[in-house]
């Protein structure tokens, strides 16, 4: 087996152990939680009226079936990863009887448009202001947007996202606030249902973007102002090679390399301020899901979300890992 076999054997082998790992520590987290779905269904089922015990029971055990809470603590375990592996997540308690895999897929293309856009934007902004500010370390344009950027680095997104909601929903209000699109409009491939998306993702986007951004930046000008003294370095300006190729071509582009390892790591804590940004601006994804199943205390719903978030972000650092064989030819190697 060569070296790149080896490379992709061991990736996937990580891949699969953060996926049960994630998936297991998730199952233990809920089922340690003092909401009981069963109990909570049931009371709010018999609120309305005088029920009889036999139903109440028969209920009760339709319900334990339904939720996965049959048996003991090891056989609810592997029930459940019985039906994770079916895509089976039982029904919504606060949506009942929708079941989770509905709610969650109708929510995940509104969640993987917002990431994808954002931390492409700041990876991409961020790394390219922090290579131009390591290495044209006098220029004072590239100083200022590098201040700025550092001061928005420590700042919430949920602070960033207050402000650019009172400034453009309030104070000039241009853009929307709330949602992901009108509410008149047909979903669709339309133009005007594609431009009402783009308007409602303006605001959660630059959000993302102003909150991710400063790392990348950080690191990168970091990672510039170490590899600008190096020996080939000195040497291809000692040579007259042009300035933009020993940017592009000495320094950019091995800088560029720890940054696209950090970009695979980063992507749990993308997630995190995604949640925050998504209730902030009532933006209908995954998120915002998350938030209302855990303020309505549905179980089902917690442990679909957060099952299926440990098994995107898994399989985007994957991913991540395939594609940096092709950048660093000495991955391959062994």
């Amino acid at each position: 087996m060569d070296g790149f076999a080896k490379y992709l054997a061991r990736r996937f082998l990580q891949f699969i152990l953060v996926i049960f790992l994630g998936v297991s520590l998730a199952f233990l987290i809920t089922h340690l939680s003092p909401v009981d779905p069963v109990e909570q269904s049931v009371s709010l089922m018999t609120n309305f009226g005088a029920t009889d015990p036999r139903s109440v029971e028969l209920l009760r055990a339709a319900l334990s079936e339904l939720y996965g809470l049959q048996g003991s603590f090891f056989e609810q375990y592997l029930a459940f990863w019985g039906r994770v592996l079916h895509g089976d997540f039982g029904p919504s308690l606060s949506s009942f009887p929708t079941p989770v895999m509905s709610l969650i897929m109708g929510a995940l293309p509104w969640t993987v448009g917002l990431l994808t856009l954002s931390v492409l934007i700041s990876w991409c902004l961020g790394n390219l202001l922090g290579a131009l500010a390591g290495y044209f370390r006098s220029n004072v344009l590239l100083k200022l947007s590098g201040a700025a950027v550092m001061a928005l680095h420590p700042v919430p997104a949920y602070i960033v996202g207050l402000l650019l909601l009172l400034t453009f929903g309030f104070v000039w209000p241009v853009l929307p606030i709330s949602g992901g699109a009108q509410m008149n409009l047909q979903p669709g491939f339309s133009l005007a249902f594609i431009g009402s998306v783009i308007q409602h993702g303006l605001l959660p986007a630059l959000t993302l973007v102003l909150v991710g951004i400063g790392s990348w930046f950080i690191s990168m000008r970091s990672l510039v102002s170490n590899i600008v003294t190096d020996d080939h370095v000195v040497y291809a300006e000692l040579g007259g090679v042009s300035s933009a190729t020993i940017f592009s071509q000495y320094v950019a582009r091995n800088a560029l390399l720890p940054q696209l390892t950090g970009l695979a790591l980063s992507l749990g804590n993308v997630f995190g301020g995604a949640v925050i940004t998504e209730f902030l601006f009532n933006y209908p994804g995954v998120g915002r899901l998350l938030i209302q199943g855990i303020y309505s205390g549905d179980y089902s719903l917690v442990l679909g979300v957060t099952t299926m978030s440990i098994v995107a972000v898994a399989v985007a650092v994957f991913i991540i890992d395939l594609v940096y064989p092709l950048i660093d030819p000495r991955v391959r190697l062994g």
